[in-house]
Protein backbone atom coordinates (compact mmCIF):
# COMPACT_ATOMS: atom_id res chain seq x y z
CA UNK A 1 0.00 0.00 0.00
CA UNK A 2 1.29 3.42 -0.95
CA UNK A 3 -0.17 6.77 0.01
CA UNK A 4 0.66 9.77 -2.14
CA UNK A 5 0.34 13.43 -1.18
CA UNK A 6 0.88 16.17 -3.76
CA UNK A 7 1.84 19.75 -2.96
CA UNK A 8 3.08 22.85 -4.73
CA UNK A 9 0.09 23.77 -6.87
CA UNK A 10 -1.32 27.28 -7.06
CA UNK A 11 -2.04 30.28 -9.22
CA UNK A 12 0.69 31.58 -11.50
CA UNK A 13 0.88 33.94 -14.45
CA UNK A 14 1.67 32.68 -17.91
CA UNK A 15 5.41 32.25 -18.31
CA UNK A 16 5.90 31.49 -14.65
CA UNK A 17 7.08 28.35 -12.91
CA UNK A 18 5.85 25.93 -10.29
CA UNK A 19 7.38 22.86 -8.71
CA UNK A 20 5.05 20.07 -7.70
CA UNK A 21 6.10 17.52 -5.12
CA UNK A 22 4.60 14.13 -4.36
CA UNK A 23 5.53 12.51 -1.08
CA UNK A 24 4.98 8.79 -0.78
CA UNK A 25 4.56 6.66 2.30
CA UNK A 26 6.07 3.23 2.65
CA UNK A 27 9.53 1.76 2.28
CA UNK A 28 9.10 0.50 -1.27
CA UNK A 29 8.90 3.83 -3.05
CA UNK A 30 12.02 3.05 -5.07
CA UNK A 31 10.26 0.00 -6.53
CA UNK A 32 7.51 2.02 -8.21
CA UNK A 33 7.34 3.77 -11.52
CA UNK A 34 5.99 7.23 -10.75
CA UNK A 35 3.87 9.39 -12.98
CA UNK A 36 2.27 12.80 -13.13
CA UNK A 37 -1.12 13.17 -14.79
CA UNK A 38 -3.46 16.08 -15.22
CA UNK A 39 -7.13 16.58 -15.83
CA UNK A 40 -8.77 19.77 -16.99
CA UNK A 41 -12.53 20.35 -16.68
CA UNK A 42 -14.42 18.39 -19.31
CA UNK A 43 -11.31 16.56 -20.47
CA UNK A 44 -9.88 13.12 -19.92
CA UNK A 45 -6.98 12.52 -17.58
CA UNK A 46 -3.73 12.64 -19.52
CA UNK A 47 -0.16 11.65 -18.78
CA UNK A 48 2.26 14.52 -18.35
CA UNK A 49 5.47 12.80 -17.30
CA UNK A 50 6.68 9.55 -15.79
CA UNK A 51 9.89 8.11 -14.46
CA UNK A 52 10.90 4.51 -13.87
CA UNK A 53 12.07 3.17 -10.53
CA UNK A 54 15.75 3.51 -11.41
CA UNK A 55 15.37 7.11 -12.52
CA UNK A 56 16.14 6.08 -16.06
CA UNK A 57 13.41 5.64 -18.60
CA UNK A 58 11.33 8.78 -18.88
CA UNK A 59 8.12 9.81 -20.56
CA UNK A 60 7.37 13.45 -21.27
CA UNK A 61 4.20 14.43 -23.12
CA UNK A 62 4.79 16.35 -26.33
CA UNK A 63 2.66 19.21 -25.03
CA UNK A 64 5.09 19.89 -22.18
CA UNK A 65 8.37 18.74 -23.67
CA UNK A 66 11.10 21.29 -23.13
CA UNK A 67 9.11 22.99 -20.35
CA UNK A 68 8.46 20.29 -17.73
CA UNK A 69 10.97 18.02 -16.01
CA UNK A 70 10.29 15.00 -13.82
CA UNK A 71 12.73 13.76 -11.21
CA UNK A 72 12.73 11.58 -8.14
CA UNK A 73 14.62 11.32 -4.88
CA UNK A 74 14.27 7.77 -3.60
CA UNK A 75 15.96 8.66 -0.32
CA UNK A 76 13.18 11.17 0.36
CA UNK A 77 10.35 9.07 -1.14
CA UNK A 78 9.47 12.02 -3.33
CA UNK A 79 8.88 12.68 -7.00
CA UNK A 80 8.93 16.18 -8.47
CA UNK A 81 7.50 17.92 -11.48
CA UNK A 82 9.28 21.14 -12.38
CA UNK A 83 7.04 23.22 -14.62
CA UNK A 84 8.50 26.19 -16.46
CA UNK A 85 7.11 28.55 -19.09
CA UNK A 86 3.60 27.73 -17.99
CA UNK A 87 0.72 28.37 -20.33
CA UNK A 88 -3.00 28.85 -19.63
CA UNK A 89 -3.63 25.47 -21.28
CA UNK A 90 -1.60 23.84 -18.50
CA UNK A 91 -4.40 24.69 -16.08
CA UNK A 92 -5.66 21.44 -14.53
CA UNK A 93 -5.69 19.30 -11.45
CA UNK A 94 -2.36 17.48 -11.33
CA UNK A 95 -2.19 13.98 -9.90
CA UNK A 96 0.72 11.87 -8.78
CA UNK A 97 0.48 8.11 -9.33
CA UNK A 98 2.50 4.97 -8.56
CA UNK A 99 2.78 1.86 -10.71
CA UNK A 100 4.27 -1.37 -9.32
CA UNK A 101 4.71 -3.27 -12.58
CA UNK A 102 5.96 -0.38 -14.69
CA UNK A 103 4.12 -1.82 -17.67
CA UNK A 104 3.17 1.50 -19.23
CA UNK A 105 4.43 4.96 -18.48
CA UNK A 106 1.52 6.73 -20.19
CA UNK A 107 -1.62 4.80 -19.42
CA UNK A 108 -3.57 5.83 -16.31
CA UNK A 109 -4.97 2.29 -16.14
CA UNK A 110 -1.49 0.93 -15.41
CA UNK A 111 -1.13 2.89 -12.17
CA UNK A 112 -2.11 1.36 -8.87
CA UNK A 113 -2.14 4.29 -6.46
CA UNK A 114 -3.18 7.92 -6.83
CA UNK A 115 -2.87 11.09 -4.83
CA UNK A 116 -5.72 13.48 -4.20
CA UNK A 117 -4.51 16.02 -6.74
CA UNK A 118 -3.32 19.61 -6.61
CA UNK A 119 -4.79 22.49 -8.60
CA UNK A 120 -2.60 24.41 -11.01
CA UNK A 121 -4.09 27.55 -12.52
CA UNK A 122 -2.21 29.60 -15.10
CA UNK A 123 -3.59 33.05 -15.83
CA UNK A 124 -3.05 34.81 -19.13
Amino acid sequence: QVQLVESGGGLVQAGGSLRLSCAASGRTFSSYTMGWFRQAPGKEREAVAAIRRSGYGLYIADSVKGRFTISRDNAKNTVYLQMNSLKPEDTAVYYCAADWLGSSLESPDAYDYWGQGTQVTVSS
